[in-house]
């Protein structure tokens, strides 16, 4: 079964940091741009954060710019996003979506996607 599975949300308090975690089951990763999306209720599912499939190009919201560092390690066919810094309006369910593209654009709409994880909890108390 192919599947990306998503861990490392947890309670933290504001300031702290959290490390998500996203493997792919059943495929590998290497051709696929990755994304971490969070959905807030009034808002819809926005983009948190972007990596190509080479690694070479990332994209963050302006909301975490600064704060949030996306990464991918091949060998181990997971991709991270290390959070900093964290505010409560980061609180949230995180998902990780896999699109497969070579191409170092992110412009697409998120139905594109073709995986996404089953969705981790943030959530910063203040």
């Amino acid at each position: 079964q192919l599947q990306l599975v998503e861990s490392g949300g947890g309670l933290v308090p504001a300031g702290g940091s959290l490390r998500l975690s996203c493997t792919g089951s059943g495929f590998s990763l290497d051709p696929y741009s990755m994304a971490w999306f969070r959905q807030t209720p009034g808002k819809g599912r926005e983009g948190v954060s972007f990596i190509s499939a080479s690694g070479a190009a990332t994209k963050y919201a302006d909301s975490v710019k600064d704060r949030f560092t996306i990464s991918r390690d091949y060998s181990k066919n997971t991709v991270y996003l290390e959070m900093n810094s964290l505010k409560p309006e980061d609180t949230n369910v995180y998902y990780c979506a896999a699109i497969r593209t070579v191409a170092d654009v992110f412009d697409f709409h998120f139905t594109e996607y073709d995986f996404w994880g089953q969705g981790t909890q943030v959530t910063v108390s203040s």
